[in-house]
């Protein structure tokens, strides 16, 4: 069973910048962080569809299989910008990849300057969608998938 770290303790941060899109690597693993838009806060919640407007990220970090939650819900009512805000704190949490239903362009664009890869899933829930990515079923997205302000 995978289980959250104790509060407080986090994952080192993944180096963003000009070599962003290099491997990260740590004794020879590749580091990797991956946000699921979630309205729950474990792997077996489902995932949302919506990446700006989610109420959760559920942040996986593969090298030590585990996982946090980062709260979203000042995005979920927000007029404008939840794309873009809830972009800048999936950066934050060190994510290099993102996967969830539909991604709009503001943010799309925001996670792109970032080096964060985005994925899009019809997955039912985050552990599905998790296994999918595992298995290399999902495809890295070219450009966003809906247009602005329904994210």
């Amino acid at each position: 069973m995978i289980e959250a770290p104790p509060p407080g303790r986090r994952s080192p941060p993944v180096p963003r910048g000009a070599d962003a899109s290099a491997d990260v690597r740590r004794g020879g693993i590749e580091l990797v962080k991956i946000a699921f838009s979630s309205s729950g806060e474990d792997l077996g919640s489902p995932l949302d569809v919506r990446f700006g407007r989610a109420p959760k990220f559920v942040i996986f970090d593969i090298d030590r299989e585990s996982y946090e939650v980062i709260d979203n819900g000042a995005n979920v009512l927000a007029a404008q910008g939840a794309g873009i805000q809830a972009a800048e704190t999936v950066a934050r949490s060190g994510a290099n990849a993102v996967v969830t239903g539909h991604c709009g362009p503001n943010a799309f664009r925001v996670l792109g300057a970032a080096g964060i890869k985005v994925y899009n899933t019809d997955a039912p829930t985050v552990g599905e969608a998790l296994e999918r990515y595992r298995s290399g079923k999902l495809a890295e997205a070219k450009s966003e998938n809906t247009g602005g302000h329904r994210e």
